[in-house]
């Protein structure tokens, strides 16, 4: 029965309120829109409404958080702009950093009906009551919960009020890129709240090539032995850059465990999430022995810009706390009061505006929860909040300024412009260096000031203030030391048989020897820091070790370094981290090589084909052109057809060798054979150079002429044992294992390479350069490499992956190359008796193309082409000058004649013309011009007499 009146109420009100409702708009039925809005929206405004608020009571954020909830509640109430005639109601529940009490309480604050829930400050309660929360459709403001993890997608109805760790995370990973350390150790307490954030932690750390080299996780309300067991692990570790990720309740005693520990001294990197801020602002005046204790750490806080409204409401708080806190043990004041603060005036503003649409607050059951009954557990009193969908709506559109700055979300449902403060704490407290936010990184300027410029995150515009470390160091730590374990550096040294220069074992203090170990030498003594290291020679000694072997040990931790001949490939780069390489290394092919019999045509090898024939095109062009010039002036190019061509060709070639007897008269014709001249003074000297070289310098010959010939010969192919050439062949080359030797030493590749394939040899060697120099010299020269070298690569020594020391090392390589000490170590262990020429010389790189005398035929070319135009301008002008007095003539012969006949006895006329004055001297010519000009003198004197 109780049930059925129960269910009956709601409608029952609901009628009476529609008849009220009438009874009220009748009696002013002929006023104005606005009057029937105003009156409706007022109806719809109830008297008060609910707001759940879920929290721990006994902790640093919730000693702060109450406080400041109840004096929002009675800010609101008090202010007659906002909610009118509606009463703000907050109902308080303790979680008491319980997930299971945090569940019961949130159930409990939803049975009063709330239109939105405050809290809870743990992530790991709020992805439990978020469930809760989607159910009922409760909006859930969480001043607290940074976990990044409690996301817009899967709980909808979850806001957060101030900043999420994701962006925290990204913080401390510009921070610990912009002092160029490449691994931390993350300490976190083990639950969703720490593992969640080190989890975004290493992704932000991987997008800066840096990672996470270690987690170190502790149970919540870990006892001091567990801590400092756990810290004795962490300090083996090489990483000495830690991030801090904890509760703010239990986080001074890992610092505690540290400095008993002695880890709080220099070279110490301690860097600290909000919850170290929120435990010092909370302290009205912090201990000595806490401050001594936290010397050197870096701390990060949500960043809350400096206003009136700020500083007004932190001068409030000694009266606020002092009604929760009649004892004034501390003040309670940090940065989570002010967001518990504007999350009760978020909602005030939410639900002005959410009644000022004159939308209604009502409830319904639940059909999921009412099937629930026949449990002792009532979920039938959950109430679904049917507007909480629109009500969600508003507040993620509300957009105004509060005591945390401007008050705005994303479409993530995440505050925008999020921002940090950075702090270093030393002997005068927290210090603030600079901040971060994600519109411009890292910062000495407060971020509100930067919001008007583009954005901009490059690693140049990051700033910071000078920062004092653990052990009062101002210098930034390396970040990384040898490993606390008491054991030195692991150093594998291949036992070679064969090329000993390079390294072998040895009776010295270091127990190896050579080329390799002293350029390893020479960069440790460059480090700023000393390096315990111990030589291990690997290897039987009977024949060179695998060198694939090595770097897989290396790569299984077995040794810490390869110091060696190491060759820099592909392969060996996916387990191991090289330096830069100290020597420049490549494969190139040694075969046997003979004498080059002399040719009788080797004459003709300076010049390639196509040169030849150019240069014999233009021998004869320049015949042809002075002939040209020369026929009307000189005499020696005039006489018979027969006798004309002859002198062509004999003036052409004749040039070759400055011996031609025939003069140049015109003028254009000495331009031309100048130039030419000087173009056959550089082939002479070319074709000379060239011969020379040829005849002098090739004098070896080979049947294998580089790596392609080798691979078509199907010819057994020698290479050192233990070395990459043998995969690289194999693998690359493609060529088939069965042709491929293992040499062990000097002395099988001198023996293999004289027996030859056909004895049981080898028809040629694939070696790196390095000992291709060597071996040549011991050979006394009687073998040469044949074609190019086919691979670039070079030494270096091997560590394991990610390891600090890599980098290091390869810097004191670089100093070392620009210092000049690597050349001097090259000549202490690799100067031959014996230089050898390298390559056998070809005679294609002798010969001489077009490619190299374009420009010089070009240049003739443009000469020839102006003087040629010159001689046509002048030929022809001389012809129109001739034509003249037999124009007259020629006209009354057209008269007498039909056109077209004319017109063909004029173009022949005008041709045969052309070719007579060209054929004529120069001095006839003239004479003729002179004789017309006396001829038209005098025909102009007489027809000024007739008249």
């Amino acid at each position: 029965m109780m049930r059925f009146f129960v269910m009956i109420r709601p409608v029952f009100m609901g009628l009476l309120l529609l008849c009220v409702s009438g009874l009220w708009i009748l009696p002013t039925e002929g006023a104005g829109r606005e009057s029937f809005s105003r009156n409706s929206s007022s109806s719809s405004r109830p008297s008060s409404v609910n707001v759940g608020a879920l929290f721990t009571y006994d902790s640093f954020i919730g000693r702060a958080a109450k406080p400041a909830l109840m004096a929002a509640i009675d800010d609101v109430n008090a202010d007659q702009s906002i909610l009118r005639r509606t009463k703000l109601n907050v109902v308080f529940h303790d979680s008491n950093c319980s997930g299971f009490a945090g569940t019961m309480g949130a159930l409990q604050v939803m049975e009063n009906k709330v239109v939105a829930a405050i809290g809870p400050q743990s992530s790991g309660i709020g992805h439990i009551i978020s469930h809760v929360a989607n159910e009922l459709h409760v909006p859930l403001l969480s001043f607290a919960a940074t976990g990044p993890t409690l996301s817009s997608l899967q709980f909808p109805y979850f806001l957060r009020t101030t900043q999420s760790d994701y962006f925290q995370m990204n913080a401390i990973a510009d921070f610990v890129s912009y002092y160029r350390w490449r691994e931390v150790v993350a300490i976190f307490v083990d639950d969703e709240y720490g593992r969640n954030g080190i989890s975004v932690l290493g992704d932000a750390l991987a997008k800066k090539r840096a990672k996470i080299s270690y987690k170190a996780a502790f149970t919540p309300g870990a006892d001091n032995s567990s801590i400092k067991d756990l810290l004795v692990s962490v300090n083996l570790m090489e990483s000495r850059v830690f991030v801090v990720h904890v509760n703010p309740d239990s986080g001074l005693n890992i610092f505690s465990a540290a400095k008993s520990l002695g880890m709080m001294g220099s070279g110490y990197v301690w860097i600290a999430t909000d919850w170290l801020l929120t435990v010092l602002d909370s302290m009205e005046t912090v201990d000595p022995k806490t401050m001594d204790l936290l010397q050197g750490v870096v701390a990060f806080r949500h960043y809350t810009p400096e206003s009136n409204m700020k500083r007004q409401f932190k001068a409030r708080w000694k009266n606020i706390i002092s009604k929760e806190n009649p004892r004034g043990d501390d003040d309670g004041f940090n940065s989570y009061a002010i967001y518990a603060y504007d999350t009760v005036w978020l909602v005030a503003r939410a639900l002005e505006f959410f009644f000022s649409e004159g939308t209604t607050v009502t409830f319904s059951n639940d059909p999921k929860l009412r099937k629930t009954n026949d449990s002792n557990i009532k979920l039938s009193a959950l109430k679904v909040f049917n507007e909480g969908e629109r009500f969600l709506q508003v507040i993620h559109d509300m957009n105004y300024t509060g005591l945390t700055g401007q008050i705005e979300f994303d479409s993530e449902k995440n505050r925008k412009n999020p921002a940090y403060d950075i702090l270093n704490i030393n002997s005068r407290g927290p210090q603030r260096v600079g901040y971060w936010s994600n519109h411009s990184g890292l910062s000495v300027q407060p971020p509100e000031t930067l919001y008007s410029k583009p954005s901009n995150t490059s690693a140049k515009q990051q700033r910071l203030d000078e920062i004092t470390w653990p052990g009062e160091v101002t210098k930034p730590p390396r970040g990384w030391v040898f490993p606390d374990n008491g054991e030195p550096l692991k150093i594998g040294v291949p036992n070679r048989v064969s090329y000993k220069n390079y390294v072998s074992k040895d009776n010295n203090s270091l127990g190896v020897k050579g080329y390799c170990i002293d350029i390893f030498e020479a960069a440790i003594q460059l480090l700023p820091y000393p390096v315990p290291r111990t030589y291990i020679v690997y290897g039987d000694g009977k024949r060179n070790p695998s060198y694939d072997n090595l770097i897989s040990d290396v790569a299984a931790n077995n040794f810490d370094v390869a110091v060696g001949d190491v060759t820099i490939v592909t392969n060996r780069t996916k387990f191991v981290d090289f330096t830069q390489p100290f020597m420049e290394s490549g494969l190139v092919v040694v075969a046997p090589v003979k004498g080059a019999k002399s040719s009788p045509w080797s004459f003709l090898k300076p010049f390639t084909v196509e040169m030849w024939a150019v240069t014999g095109a233009f021998f004869l062009f320049v015949g042809a052109i002075i002939w040209i010039l020369e026929h009307r002036f000189n005499e020696e190019f005039r006489g018979p057809p027969r006798r004309q061509i002859i002198t062509v060709f004999w003036f052409s070639f004749s040039t070759m060798f400055f011996s031609h007897r025939e003069n140049t008269v015109s003028t254009l014709g000495r331009f031309v054979l100048l130039i030419w001249l000087f173009v056959v003074l550089i082939i002479n000297s070319s074709y000379t150079a060239s011969l020379t070289s040829i005849l002098t310098v090739q004098q070896l010959t080979s049947r294998i002429e580089g790596m392609d010939s080798l691979i078509a010969s199907n010819e057994p192919i020698g290479v050192q044992d233990g070395a990459f050439a043998y995969k690289y062949l194999v693998n690359e080359l493609n060529i088939a294992p069965s042709r491929i030797i293992a040499l062990k030493d000097e002395e099988e590749y001198l023996s293999a390479l004289q027996l030859g394939p056909r004895a049981g040899g080898v028809a040629a060697i694939v070696d790196e350069l390095p000992y291709i120099k060597a071996l040549l010299s011991n050979s006394n020269c009687k073998f040469r490499t044949v074609g190019p070298e086919f691979t670039r690569t070079g030494w270096g020594f091997a560590f394991q992956r990610d390891s600090p020391l890599a980098v290091d090392m390869s810097t004191a390589i670089l100093q070392l190359s620009e210092e000049g000490k690597l050349d001097k170590i090259r000549k202490k262990w690799l100067t031959y008796n014996h230089e050898c020429t390298m390559q056998i010389a070809d005679t294609e790189n002798y010969q001489i193309s077009v490619q190299s005398f374009w420009g010089l035929f070009l240049i003739c070319g443009i000469v020839w082409f102006i003087a040629l135009t010159l001689f046509c301008w002048k030929v022809f002008w001389q012809c129109q000058g001739l034509r003249t007095d037999e124009e007259s003539d020629e006209i009354r012969a057209s008269e007498e004649a039909s056109s077209s006949r004319s017109g063909r006895s004029l173009r022949a006329a005008s041709f045969k013309d052309l070719i007579r004055v060209v054929d004529k001297r120069e001095v006839e010519i003239k004479e003729m011009l002179k004789q017309k000009s006396s001829k038209k003198l005098k025909v102009s004197q007489s027809s000024a007499e007739t008249p």
